[in-house]
């Protein structure tokens, strides 16, 4: 079953089409490194689009009706949308479902060091990487400082020309035989990735540099002061990711693809933030959820394994005047979700690990996975055939590039995704998103033909699942 390239339907105006998609999407993920980015800047172009706070109309007594489209917030990195349909919640929900977090260096509690006249921020490395990839590269900081009267200190640093950047050093190669001889695992330890931040001691007095042990620390301390107005506690309560600098590139001579950091998962939470706008009112409530916490197992009261978005469910059903324990039940039980999660790409320089028939490409579309979990099937949701047979329905009845894949050979690995907690409600679910390659790594590479199936796909499920 060979499946053309995306590329081969999209010539002319539609091919530009495809071209044009592709920019709006480097920008916002040139923009939205963190989950509290991505959620500041959806929510205002949500709200532009005509979407209101729940729980603001809640508050004013308003009343909600089909056609209305509400979007509801938790704690600042997890969003979810909904557009009223025009049948009885009962009869469910169309779901598409994210994740915006993605791998990436978070700074610790009491982070700040000196050595040997260098000032380091002590680091604790955040979901599945290859810690040696993080090493010799611009690092931006993003985040923010919450000090102790409340006041929000917001962080972006290293992303504009005239930023400075930090970075993890590495050991040169002339020195470097024992390194070398390590595995792969043990080349970078978590406990070394930490960032190099300053080398300039304070100016002090001869009597005050006689007392003085930290002189780079102090002096950044002194910058940390005057330019954000904070003091070395207030580390305890920031929260900053390091991450790789810089904007996502086009990639390739023919520009087909995107060279970005964290595809995985925000190409598809920015796909299907597109289609919700796109599919407008449909008959079924549609649903756009952008959760955190996804590659440390969904859990946290940002995650998918919170009670999050069942209870802004139940509010809804209140709201209408439609709630019982039962009402509930009903809603969750005949709604259809896509976890809206990345693939990994089938890549040429490394085909051991993948078996061909069953791999996703990049360039052939939209990718389905009906399971993920690892060698015997371990943790995964298993989709049904019947919800598949729809699916396959919808993609072909809109000439949507698709392609079933599974993530490697049986025995080589696997992952996991949200559709195993969609799946406990008795949803239909299952995994649908873009081939990606270099998957984790700080920098990854998308299609811009896949990016583009994979939000006409979403639209169709939204519209006729």
């Amino acid at each position: 079953m060979e499946k053309k390239n995306v590329w081969e339907k999209y010539q002319g105006e539609k091919r530009q089409d495809v071209f044009d998609f592709g920019e709006g999407y480097k920008e916002f993920i040139s923009l939205c490194k963190t989950e509290r980015e991505c959620v500041t800047r959806l929510k205002a172009q949500a709200e532009e689009a005509g979407f209101h706070d729940l729980y603001k109309v809640l508050s004013e007594g308003g009343k909600i009706q089909r056609g209305d489209k509400l979007y509801a917030e938790n704690m600042g990195k997890a969003l979810a949308m909904f557009v009223i349909g025009r049948e009885p919640l009962e009869k469910g929900m169309n779901i598409l479902g994210a994740h915006i977090d993605s791998p990436r260096l978070d700074i610790k509690q009491i982070p700040l060091y000196e050595d040997t006249q260098m000032a380091f921020l002590d680091t604790h490395y955040y979901g599945g990487v290859k810690k040696y990839q993080w090493v010799a590269l611009p690092l931006a900081l993003h985040g923010v400082i919450v000090k102790k009267d409340g006041t929000v200190v917001n962080v972006n640093i290293g992303e504009k020309e005239t930023d400075p950047v930090f970075g993890v050093s590495d050991l040169l190669i002339h020195l470097s035989a024992d390194q070398m001889a390590k595995k792969a695992s043990l080349v970078i330890e978590g406990e070394n990735l930490d960032i190099l931040v300053g080398s300039i001691p304070t100016i002090l007095s001869e009597e005050e540099k006689e007392k003085a042990k930290e002189t780079v620390k102090a002096n950044i301390l002194q910058l940390l002061a005057e330019q954000y107005q904070i003091e070395e506690d207030d580390f305890l309560s920031a929260e900053i990711e390091a991450v790789p600098a810089g904007a996502a590139r086009d990639y390739g001579f023919d520009r087909s693809m995107v060279m970005g950091y964290g595809h995985d998962d925000r190409v598809c939470a920015y796909s299907a933030f597109q289609a919700i706008l796109e599919a407008g009112n449909c008959d079924k409530t549609t649903v756009c959820l952008l959760v955190d916490k996804e590659e440390i197992g969904s859990v946290g009261a940002t995650g998918m394994g919170s009670n999050f978005f069942e209870y802004t469910v139940i509010e809804l059903l209140e709201a209408m005047g439609q709630y019982s324990p039962v009402a509930f039940q009903r809603v969750m039980k005949h709604t259809k979700a896509l976890s809206t999660d990345v693939s990994a790409a089938f890549d040429p320089l490394f085909p051991n690990v993948a078996e061909k028939k069953n791999a996703s490409y990049m360039g052939k579309g939209l990718v389905f996975n009906k399971f993920t979990g690892s060698k015997g099937k371990g943790g995964c949701n298993d989709a049904n055939p019947e919800y598949i047979a729809q699916l396959r329905r919808i993609m072909d009845d809109n000439d949507i590039s698709f392609q079933m894949a599974e993530l490697g050979k049986v025995d080589q690995g696997g992952g996991g995704t949200i559709a195993f907690l969609f799946a406990k409600y008795g949803m239909q679910v299952i995994d649908s998103g873009v081939s990606v390659l270099n998957m984790h790594a700080p920098w990854e590479i998308i299609s811009k033909g896949d990016l583009y199936e994979t939000k006409r796909g979403y639209t169709a499920f939204l519209k006729e699942a």
